[in-house]
């Protein structure tokens, strides 16, 4: 009778242990996946920004007569970069976009230069709920990936930690953007 009661405490330990083990998989899998939207989401507003600041190019020669306009924009095409060295390096094209207004006011008056203004500021808003939603998915991985018991089937699994999405720690294996 005793060694049934040991087998059946084994039993229902081992299936608890199933369990967690099931249930915390499964929550790396839903989390990665997430990640794995996130980061697409963010690429393709950096696709779109990269875009409009490479179609802005022509606009400002044309009304500027400059022959050095956007420099960064054309180099990027052949580099291999992260989302977020991608991203800073468009916000410094965009400020580089923005000096332009600034010293050539009739640009305001290039209804094609406009369209690309209004584009990038709705890309702005759009990169910035994203990256929120990125780093509010990477707070909860990270957390589970350093949280017992979770970190044993973190470890179990290969999963480290990742970078927020705020320029401060750039990982270089994280989600890399072509042209």
């Amino acid at each position: 009778m005793i060694t049934l009661i040991i087998v059946l405490l084994i039993l229902i330990t081992l299936s608890v242990i199933l369990v967690v083990f099931i249930t915390t998989f499964n929550q790396f899998q839903d989390y990665t996946i997430r990640i794995n939207e996130a980061e697409e989401s963010i690429d393709s507003t950096l696709r779109k920004r990269f875009d409009l600041l490479n179609k802005s190019i022509g606009i400002i020669k044309a009304n500027c007569k400059e022959d050095k306009v956007l420099e960064e924009i054309v180099q990027l095409k052949s580099k291999k970069l992260t989302n977020f060295e991608l991203d800073r390096k468009l916000y410094d094209s965009i400020n580089e976009f923005n000096t332009f207004k600034e010293k050539y006011p009739n640009l305001q008056e290039s209804e094609a230069y406009l369209k690309i203004e209004l584009g990038l500021f709705e890309s702005e808003s759009e990169i910035v709920s994203l990256r929120k939603y990125y780093n509010d998915i990477i707070t909860d991985y990270n957390k589970m990936v350093k949280s017992v018991p979770s970190n044993l089937i973190a470890l179990l699994m290969h999963c480290k930690t990742k970078s927020y999405f705020d320029g401060n720690h750039i990982d270089k294996e994280d989600n890399s953007f072509t042209l």
